[in-house]
């Protein structure tokens, strides 16, 4: 871990963050919140995978390096745990912060080294009236955590009590990280923005490989290499998943690794990739003709899930619910999926009759977006907990009862990505075998509809045929 790491945390330590937090503990009954990051992992021998910081964890403290605990009261008071400074490891792996330094340059109460936890956290646990962990965030803690509770317990002869209660943090964080602040949606518009610029870079090279071989190919992990260049060159951290570079067919499926497959003249390319800025991800999805011109199979079904996405964007607004998205690309996807004959209305009935049996799902069979942040499925409930639960479609061809969607804000940020996905099967037109399209673009709710942020890079069949025409 370099210096530079431990410098960023204190140029935007959230101590506003940690203050709020604390207010909901309040709220909530009180108690201490224990918030951990990841320790390094050993790919192999003496070599460690790239170190990320847990995202619940660099949220609340900013700070980028392995092996650290957060502890938070809910009178604000807030103590780190970090490693201790170590000249001759620091010569190998870069200088650490050191509890010393943390103090002031992470605005916590108090830090200390590692090796004070097992004593420090039995005192700080002793009457507490709850203990907030993240649940489901490794067993490591939870193992630690009964050892430090029976330590308290081992001591009740002296009137010590450990808290009566153990609930999940994440209710109350996962509330806070829904809805973003100005410098948080200031970093994913930068991610955005660098995101765009990579799908450029690979129409472009794309362009330029076919231009020079009209009858070549070109590797999917080739495509991924200008990707990850241009991340890398315009300072993010790396990708924010692992991208997806789906050749021809491959696009048909949905989480394709780029690999050795070709991209042929004449097949679509589909590319889902986004960068990470400062623990903030980016989700974008380009399809784009390996020629430089859409078939006319291809442009047909292209330009329904553009309309798709238009639809999705306009329903996107505050007041209206997140699922309502969705139900409006369904209906445009369901419409051209008639109007090509992929559905047929002696089959499969009136538009009606297939949204609601779900006979869509054949060619898109995931949602139509997800929240984004700190995490590319970020946190967050869909659903709004507080209103009553009813009977609703299933979005399988059944029925269920749960609560509705929950409904947007001003702050939220939303993916939205329809798709169509054709595989050989009896009754298809052979026109549209094997092609994958998927259009997604980052949107930010604001007060009077959305903005999509990841627009630097086109997403009408024209524009990109006309950008690849003119690509050096």
């Amino acid at each position: 871990m370099s210096a530079a790491a431990s410098v960023q945390a204190s140029r935007t330590p959230p101590r506003e963050r940690r203050a709020e937090l604390a207010r909901r503990l309040s709220a909530a009954g009180g108690g201490i919140a224990i918030v951990t990051t990841a320790p390094e992992v050993t790919r192999s021998r003496d070599t460690e995978h790239p170190f990320r910081a847990d995202s619940y964890f660099h949220y609340l403290t900013g700070f980028d390096e392995p092996d650290a605990t957060l502890v938070l009261q809910a009178d604000g008071r807030c103590e780190l745990f970090c490693r201790e400074k170590h000249a001759e490891q620091e010569v190998w792996t870069g200088v650490r912060l050191g509890p010393d330094a943390a103090r002031d340059t992470l605005g916590v109460d108090a830090a200390f080294p590692n090796a004070q936890l097992d004593k420090r956290l039995p005192e700080l646990l002793n009457h507490a009236p709850t203990v907030w962990t993240i649940f489901g965030g490794g067993g490591a803690l939870a193992q630690r955590l009964e050892g430090w509770l029976d330590e308290v317990r081992a001591h009740s002869h002296f009137g010590h009590e450990p808290p009566a209660a153990h609930r999940d943090l994440a209710a109350l964080l996962d509330e806070m990280r829904l809805v973003k602040r100005d410098d948080e949606l200031a970093l994913m518009r930068r991610a955005a923005s660098i995101s765009a610029g990579a799908h450029l870079r690979a129409m472009r090279f794309c362009a330029a490989r076919f231009r020079a071989d009209p009858a070549g190919s070109v590797a999917e992990y080739e495509i991924e290499a200008e990707l990850l260049h241009e991340f890398r060159r315009h300072g993010a951290a790396g990708p924010a998943y692992p991208s997806i570079v789906a050749a021809g067919p491959n696009a048909c499926v949905l989480h394709h690794s780029a690999g050795p497959a070709r991209l042929q003249a004449g097949e679509l390319c589909l590319i889902d990739a986004g960068c990470e800025v400062e623990g903030y991800a980016s989700d974008v999805t380009r399809t784009f003709p390996a020629s430089g011109r859409y078939s006319a199979p291809q442009r047909e079904l292209y330009d329904i899930v553009v309309a798709a996405q238009e639809a999705a964007a306009a329903a996107t607004r505050p007041g209206l619910r997140h699922r309502e998205a969705h139900h409006a690309a369904v209906r445009v996807l369901a419409q051209g999926l008639l109007d090509t004959g992929l559905l047929s209305h002696d089959r499969h009935g009136t538009l009606d009759d297939v949204i609601e049996h779900a006979r869509y799902r054949q060619f898109y069979m995931h949602g139509t977006g997800h929240w984004l942040g700190r995490d590319v499925h970020d946190t967050g409930d869909y659903l709004a907990r507080n209103e009553a639960p009813f009977e609703q479609p299933d979005y399988l061809g059944g029925r269920v009862v749960k609560h509705p969607s929950r409904k947007l804000e001003p702050g939220m940020v939303v993916t939205l990505e329809p798709g169509l996905y054709v595989r050989p099967a009896e009754g298809v037109p052979e026109r549209y075998w094997h092609l994958g399209i998927r259009i997604e673009d980052d949107a930010v709710v604001t007060a009077d509809g959305c903005e999509l942020i990841s627009r630097g890079v086109p997403v009408q069949a024209d524009e990109i045929e006309a950008l690849m025409r003119g690509a050096a």
